[in-house]
């Protein structure tokens, strides 16, 4: 094995420190707490341990945390009655609705009536537009800690051939935003490329967000390229379950320059970087110089 790993825990530690120690600035120079309120509908295991490591996470950092769990047949109406109640309350600065909704509700309809200042998911349409024309935005937090796991890496990303697999609004799409807008040159790839493995074996670059487990093996991969591995995939292995990313890591790892691991690559840094949205936010809301190292 050749590559290099990328500590996503490591470099996730470090912003929450930063997170920390401006939190800490704005509540003794201004009497201001950021808050965060995360709202959850119905009780999917997997999204209650998310939800559950984000309100830890953000009460270390020593921010308040509130959480909203509804259940699972909470209508519309009464969804969208909580959104405007935290969109109006001064002391939240970031709001979050966990995704997968229930089947009944309007996901569009649901993020899209968040207050596009406190969306710290970065997933409004107003918070997308701003982003594609290079405005300042609320960055989605997997894809903005995507970028910091690169420049930390790399330093300066001008010029270098950039793959994205993967055309999600979540990840590829603004994960390709921000690499152009770090003067990369950008290709979105996805399930029905033709000569995939061609495209990818291009990229200095290559930034796997397609879900689907070890779908891109080491011979798609550029000698001494940089691998983002955004997948988080559960498969059974030799009778135990395994969680494994969309790049074959083993096979991948004795081609590229560095990779991410999964797990403990790009996962650490997607909550850390809410928590960096959710101080961004605070200082926005109070017309205060935006916090160095957790924001473009």
């Amino acid at each position: 094995m050749t590559a290099q790993i990328i500590d996503g825990k490591a470099s996730a530690a470090q912003l929450r420190s930063r997170v920390a120690g401006h939190v800490a600035w704005l509540k003794q120079e201004h009497g201001i707490t950021p808050g965060l309120a995360v709202v959850l509908v119905g009780d999917d295991p997997a999204s209650e341990v998310y939800v559950r490591n984000k309100g830890r996470q953000t009460i270390e950092a020593g921010m308040n945390s509130l959480e909203h769990k509804l259940p699972t047949e909470t209508s519309q109406a009464d969804l969208l009655a909580l959104i405007e109640q935290l969109n109006s309350d001064p002391d939240i600065h970031g709001v979050l609705v966990q995704l997968p909704l229930p089947s009944h509700l309007n996901g569009d309809l649901v993020l899209n009536a968040i207050d596009p200042a406190k969306d710290v998911d970065g997933f409004h349409i107003s918070n997308v537009g701003l982003l594609g024309t290079g405005q300042n935005a609320m960055v989605p937090c997997t894809p903005l800690g995507c970028l910091m796991l690169l420049r930390s890496h790399l330093g300066d990303l001008s010029g270098l051939e950039a793959v994205v697999v993967g055309r999600s609004n979540i990840v590829g799409k603004p994960m390709a935003q921000l690499l152009l807008g770090d003067n990369c040159t950008v290709t979105i790839a996805h399930s029905r490329t033709r000569d995939l493995a061609s495209i990818c074996r291009r990229a200095d670059i290559l930034v796997a967000a397609v879900g689907r487990p070890e779908m891109i093996p080491g011979d798609w991969v550029k000698a001494g390229a940089t691998v983002i591995d955004v997948g988080i995939n559960r498969i059974a292995r030799d009778g135990k379950q395994h969680l494994v990313g969309d790049v074959d890591f083993r096979s991948a790892a004795e081609v590229a320059g560095a990779i991410t691991p999964v797990p403990g690559g790009v996962g650490p840094m997607t909550i850390a970087c809410l928590l960096a949205n959710t101080v961004t936010a605070c200082c926005r809301a109070h017309r205060l110089s935006e916090p160095e190292g957790l924001t473009l």
